[in-house]
């Protein structure tokens, strides 16, 4: 069973997938089960969240934001 899978997490509106390598590495940024792009920061995730009228107090609650493969301070591939 994955992260994603699990019965025991809700459906937070905002997931950041795992680092993906590249010239810089980045992650994929999905809001409400639809992908809006590629973020390389916090800062990143933060902005398309208020693209989205999204406003997030607090980056380690699992109820708005679940973070795939690493948490907010992961942005290298491993």
């Amino acid at each position: 069973m994955t992260e994603i899978d699990s019965p025991y997490i809700g459906n937070p509106r905002i997931l950041v997938f795992g680092v993906q390598a590249g010239p810089p590495p980045f992650r994929i940024v999905e809001i409400d089960g639809e992908v809006v792009g590629e973020a390389r920061s916090v800062v990143d995730v933060l902005e398309a969240a208020a693209a989205y009228g999204i406003t997030v107090q607090d980056l380690d609650d699992p109820a708005v934001v679940r973070w795939v493969g690493g948490d907010k301070f992961t942005w290298n591939p491993h």
